[in-house]
């Protein structure tokens, strides 16, 4: 492919992989894994919130045109706990004592709480009335019966999943995640905690590849590492494919004498070239068996700049997840970017100023870690002088 701009490509990109993601349809799972999932449909509550009416405090239910002329006493028809119950009416001229969250007699209207109160004997003592409703939570005064609880489009939050719960829904139906086959590459490369031997190097990309999947509604299918060998490489491809709803492959397309992934994927139709962006400018696509393949150069910090840029948009709207959107800021200092080459520099927000985190250079995975933010440079812009407005886009 020719060298093309990063919104080239990236609408090249968009035009493989979204049709894939479009149409993956829903699932039904439980409440214990479906944090951060999206519902699919409305969901309702079967009963009232709260289901019952109930105490809101420690204390005494009562009838409160009975506590008028408090201070007074008033004998005690009896105690109940927060809990099962039987049904049971305040007889008059009498209060119940009740715990937080404990049923309500019929007859109650009013709570007083224990600390209004002192014991009398066998009786209390009332030491102030209370209007009628006080300290009563009505049977769905928080959501009447078959209301949503969970609105279609509804990310599902602590907060929401614990509505759901409180409703008594034990699954809900959300979006499918799409399946993503991750293959990093590079004979160089091997895995955290085993012998390096020299010459080698850890594999970032494949815990970049994973957790970001992950931040992006994503379900990751177990990662592969492959040397730069075609068979070995076409093997797990094959694989992935038969698997995945799209394929993210690491390094092997650019120029060099062993670039696997440019030998195994060209011949079968794929376009690998340089789009103009730093880092990230090797970048692969194809549609092989009728699944997206996008190629990320091997450089670390090229891998998750290309995630970013180019993937994470797509895959969060699959998802139903709001999309991520940069914001202007001014810039700490001057800064100078190549001509030709749309920049992504890592930089951090401090003052509310956009600060540059270390060099521009694709291997600085470490410096990376300490930026939140990319600072875009626009192609044809060479330099930006302190104070002149830049966009952040958050990592």
């Amino acid at each position: 492919m020719g060298r093309r701009s990063v919104e080239e490509h990236a609408a090249r990109v968009a035009a493989l992989v979204a049709p894939a993601l479009a149409g993956l349809g829903t699932e039904r799972v439980p409440l214990s894994t479906a944090r951060g999932r999206v519902l699919a449909e409305d969901v309702t509550s079967p009963v009232p919130l709260p289901p019952f009416r109930n105490s809101q405090m420690d204390g005494w239910a009562a009838r409160a045109d009975e506590l008028l002329h408090a201070p007074l006493v008033l004998p005690i028809d009896g105690v109940q706990a927060a809990g099962p119950a039987a049904p049971r009416t305040l007889s008059p001229g009498a209060v119940l004592k009740v715990m937080t969250g404990a049923p309500l007699p019929d007859g109650a209207d009013c709570v007083v709480p224990v600390e209004d109160t002192e014991p009398a004997g066998d009786a209390v003592r009332i030491l102030r009335g209370r209007a009628s409703g006080t300290f009563v939570r009505e049977a769905g005064s928080d959501l009447a019966a078959g209301s949503v609880v969970g609105p279609a489009g509804a990310l599902l939050t602590p907060r929401r999943l614990a509505a759901l719960a409180a409703s008594g829904v034990a699954a809900v139906p959300v979006r499918r995640r799409p399946r993503v086959a991750v293959l990093t590459t590079g004979e160089e490369v091997v895995p955290p905690g085993a012998p390096l031997a020299f010459g080698q190097v850890y594999d970032a990309n494949e815990a970049a590849l994973v957790a970001l999947l992950e931040e992006a509604g994503a379900d990751p299918l177990p990662p592969v590492r492959t040397p730069d060998d075609p068979a070995a490489f076409t093997a797990a491809l094959d694989a992935a494919l038969d698997a995945a709803d799209l394929v993210i492959t690491s390094g092997g397309i650019s120029h060099g004498d062993f670039e696997v992934v440019r030998q195994v994927l060209e011949p079968l139709g794929a376009e690998v070239g340089e789009i103009a962006m730093q880092p990230g400018g090797p970048q692969a696509l194809a549609r092989i068996a009728g699944v997206p393949v996008v190629g990320f150069p091997g450089n670390p910090v090229s891998t998750q700049v290309s995630f970013v840029v180019l993937l994470r948009p797509l895959l969060r709207a699959a998802a139903g997840l709001p999309p991520i959107v940069a914001s202007t800021v001014p810039l700490a200092a001057a800064l100078d970017s190549p001509a030709g080459r749309r920049q992504w520099l890592r930089g951090r927000i401090e003052d509310g100023r956009a600060v540059p985190v270390g060099g521009p250079s694709s291997h600085l995975v470490a410096t990376m870690a300490d930026a939140d933010v990319l600072l875009d440079v626009p192609e044809d812009v060479v330099r930006l002088e302190a104070g002149d407005p830049i966009a952040a886009l958050p990592l």
